[in-house]
């Protein structure tokens, strides 16, 4: 059986992240820097980070999901470190792409929040279900997600399929 999926356009994203920086606005929160949950978070990061004008990014590697379906026993925090002395008494929008488990969030946020940063987290999809959920969030969903980013795999897959059927 299939799963039924979720797919995010490249409009859709542009209009999610407009979205989601205007309720931002709205709510009257303006980080210092925008950090991106990596890798997924980065374009959402980027495209959040212009929506409110700010030119200050990082991002944060951090690795749950190995493949569909396919979980670390937890989030687990990745090298190349964020550079934490920065963010005391900053404010802090942490991005993700989804919030499925809620766990890579939360160990984000406590992270950050732990160094003193004000942090508040925004991702375009949550889950239900999740044990953390950003402040902001574009829409919920419990199908698989399709992001325009991710969604053909790499081309080093992509590459090899063609080299096989060659």
């Amino acid at each position: 059986m299939t799963q039924e999926r979720e797919t995010l356009t490249w409009e859709g994203f542009g209009a999610a992240t407009r979205a989601l920086s205007r309720r931002i606005v709205a709510d009257g929160f303006a980080p210092d820097v925008v950090v991106a949950i990596a890798r997924g978070g980065l374009l959402p990061a980027g495209a959040v980070a212009y929506g409110l004008g700010v030119k200050s990014c990082g991002a944060l590697n951090v690795e749950f999901y190995t493949g569909i379906g396919t979980v670390r026993d937890a989030p687990e925090v990745l090298p190349p470190d964020l550079d934490l002395g920065y963010l005391p008494g900053k404010r802090v929008l942490l991005v993700d792409d989804v919030a499925d488990s809620g766990r890579t969030l939360a160990l984000a946020v406590k992270l950050l929040a732990d160094v003193g940063a004000d942090v508040r987290s925004v991702c375009i999809y949550t889950k239900p279900g999740a044990v953390a959920l950003p402040d902001y969030s574009w829409r919920e969903t419990a199908q698989w997600i399709d992001f325009p980013w991710s969604a053909q795999g790499t081309v080093v897959e992509e590459d090899a399929g063609r080299e096989r059927s060659a």
